[in-house]
C-alpha cells in the first residue's frame, strides 16, 4: 500500500470516529461519552480510536478543529467566489451568511456542540477553540476590512465585533431554525438575515 492510500485510508477512519463523536456527544455529553461507544458507532477497534487520537479529549479538540476548519473553509470560498463575480462587499457578506447555513444545515450536531463550548471554560481544549473560533471571524474581518476601505461600509464600523456578531447571528439564528422554525427552508431563513444585513427591516415613512 503507498502513503497515499495510506493516508487517505486513515483520512476515512479519522472522519468515521469524527462523526461518531459528534453524535453521540451531542445526545449525550462528552463526560457521558466513552471511547467504547465511539469505536462501537464509529464501526472500528477501540484500539484504532487510540491509534488516531491520545484520548478523548484529542479527539474532540481535533473535531472541533476539524469542524470549525470547515467551516471557516466554507467562508472563505464564499467570499473569493464573489470576488471573482464581480460583487461588493456586501454581496460577500451575504454569501457568507448563506454558507454559514448551509453548513450548519448540513452539520447541525457539530454546531450545537460548537456553541456549547464556545461559553465553557473549564475544558482542557479552550485554547485551541479561541485559535479556530477566531480563525472563522478572521475571514469577515476581511471583508469588512475590504469594504470600509472601498469607501463600500463606513469607517465607523467597528470590525472586530461586527464580524463576531454576524457569526453569532448565523450561528443563532441557524439553530433556533432548527429547533423551533424547522419547517422555514434556508432560502426563507437566508432572506430574513440578509435583509437585517442590508439594513432594509426599519419601515419607510412619508
Amino acid at each position: 500500500m503507498d502513503s497515499s492510500t495510506a493516508g487517505s485510508r486513515r483520512e476515512a477512519t479519522r472522519q468515521k470516529l469524527y462523526e461518531a463523536a459528534v453524535t453521540l456527544i451531542a445526545e449525550q455529553g462528552f463526560s457521558a461519552t466513552t471511547v467504547d461507544e465511539i469505536a462501537e458507532r464509529a464501526g472500528v477497534a477501540k484500539g484504532t480510536v487510540y491509534y488516531n487520537f491520545a484520548s478523548k479529549s484529542v479527539l474532540f479538540e481535533e473535531l472541533l478543529r476539524h469542524g470549525v476548519g470547515l467551516l471557516t473553509a466554507s467562508l472563505k470560498e464564499a467570499a473569493d467566489g464573489t470576488d471573482r463575480a464581480g460583487g461588493s462587499k456586501v454581496d460577500a457578506l451575504d454569501a457568507m451568511i448563506r454558507a454559514g447555513l448551509v453548513f450548519i444545515d448540513r452539520y447541525p450536531a457539530f454546531t450545537q456542540l460548537y456553541v456549547a463550548e464556545l461559553w465553557r471554560t473549564n475544558r482542557a481544549w479552550q485554547s485551541t477553540l479561541m485559535v479556530v473560533r477566531q480563525r472563522a471571524v478572521a475571514v469577515v474581518e476581511d471583508v469588512l476590512r475590504a469594504g470600509v476601505g472601498n469607501g463600500e461600509l463606513s469607517e465607523e464600523i467597528d470590525v472586530p465585533l461586527t464580524a463576531a456578531a454576524l457569526v453569532g447571528m448565523v450561528l443563532v439564528a441557524a439553530l433556533d431554525w432548527q429547533a423551533f422554525q424547522p419547517e422555514r427552508s434556508l432560502d426563507d431563513v437566508h432572506a430574513a438575515l440578509s435583509r437585517l444585513l442590508q439594513g432594509r427591516v426599519s419601515g419607510t415613512r412619508a
